[in-house]
């Protein structure tokens, strides 16, 4: 059995700038992790190693930089990670992003086995878009099973896997065929220590890299920010600060001259509050 969990190095979401012209994150300087939600779908990938065997790989796709988190999966048990960077890949929204991402796990199949299943967390802390495990579904021709909080069965013979996916309306019983992608919901398993034989296999172990010619990429136009047709604007645009008002100092009824300050920034307001306590 042959499992691929996708993974994103995300920067820390503490220290987040955006560039004030392409509204892209800037990664530079900026301290990075491993998108919390993958690690959930990494573990569930684990857990059905441990149970029927086989073998995971590990892909993500990013600078060079990259390949700390790569190596940080192979310390929790991952048998092999591959690294998709190539400087036409900057800038790439969802779009972009499941165009590499499929042409690299397509490679994958030829090189180590096609894979049974695809894991991929529920969203990045960086996008929150939820877009690229589906979309990714979509270009490989598999079907998907998305916000799974648990995956109860796995029959190798039948070709099969049954979860519980979590839905609006509640919990749904799912059953479908091989291959199929899985994106994980967060808190759905406990997250393991590597065991010190992973951490220092981990250490000295190779890293695939893949250009976007070495990974079979034959549309560059359909990379990076040449292949991102999402247009990003500032939903969010800086307001105003509020002015302070300053009340004479040491006053000696300060409620007072709080109100009074009111009223005269706010003519409005003294009225309708008159007006108020007539009718009442």
């Amino acid at each position: 059995m042959h499992n691929v969990v996708c993974i994103k190095q995300v920067p820390d979401s503490a220290q987040i700038r955006v560039h004030p012209v392409t509204n892209t994150i800037m990664r530079q300087g900026v301290p990075t992790i491993i998108n919390p939600y993958d690690l959930f779908a990494l573990e569930a990938a684990l857990e059905l190693r441990d149970k029927f065997g086989g073998e995971i790989t590990v892909l993500t796709m990013g600078p060079p930089s990259a390949e700390d988190s790569l190596r940080k999966a192979l310390t929790f048990g991952a048998d092999r990670a591959v690294l998709l960077t190539d400087r036409c890949f900057a800038g790439a929204d969802t779009l972009a992003t499941s165009y590499a991402l499929a042409t690299a796990i397509r490679k994958i199949g030829k090189e180590y086995g096609p894979p049974d299943l695809i894991f991929t967390g529920k969203q990045t802390i960086d996008g929150d878009t939820a877009q690229v495990g589906p979309g990714l579904a979509k270009r490989l021709g598999v079907l998907q099973l998305t916000y799974v909080a648990k995956i109860r069965a796995l029959d190798i013979a039948a070709r099969t896997v049954e979860a519980e996916r979590r839905s609006e309306g509640g919990v749904q019983v799912l059953r479908t065929k091989l291959p199929c992608l899985i994106t994980m919901l967060e808190a759905t398993n406990q997250i393991r220590r590597g065991a010190m034989a992973d951490a220092l296999r981990a250490a000295r172990a190779p890293i695939e890299k893949w250009s976007a010619q070495q990974a079979g990429v034959e549309d560059i136009s359909k990379c990076g920010l040449k292949g991102s047709p999402t247009v990003v604007k500032r939903v969010f645009a800086p307001t105003a600060r509020a002015e302070k008002a300053v009340l004479v100092e040491a006053a000696e009824e300060p409620a007072e001259a709080l109100i009074d300050a009111i009223f005269k920034r706010q003519p409005k307001l003294e009225t309708d509050l008159a007006a108020l306590a007539r009718d009442a």
